[in-house]
């Protein structure tokens, strides 16, 4: 069970971080890519790193609800089908965390 719990609970934090982002709040993102922003772009580049980050969050807990239901079933085809939601959940939000990287920062580093 407390399997279950902890990717739920990973998955809450970041899904606040994704929230707190979309609003435009980027404090919880590094130094130098809050600092190569231009001030009118930090709206749409929060918001788009939120949507990523929301998403790879949403992907933590859908996985850790089918993980619990993998484990009050006895049924091991929930974990996959998990696992295959957080890897297409994460993989996606990060394209959009990158993708928006790329066109505000103008690069990742």
């Amino acid at each position: 069970m407390l399997d279950s719990l902890i990717p739920m609970i990973l998955g809450a934090l970041i899904s606040v971080i994704g929230i707190l982002n979309i609003r435009g709040d980027i404090r919880s993102l590094h130094w130098y890519h809050r600092q190569r922003v231009s001030p009118e772009d930090v709206k749409p580049y929060g918001r788009l790193v939120g949507i990523g980050t929301l998403l790879c969050g949403a992907g933590c807990v859908v996985f850790g609800i089918f993980s619990l239901i993998a484990n009050m079933i006895a049924m091991p085809l929930f974990t996959v089908m998990g696992g295959a939601l957080l890897l297409v959940c994460v993989a996606i939000g990060l394209v959009i965390v990158f993708a928006a990287m790329f066109k505000y920062n103008k690069g990742i580093f």
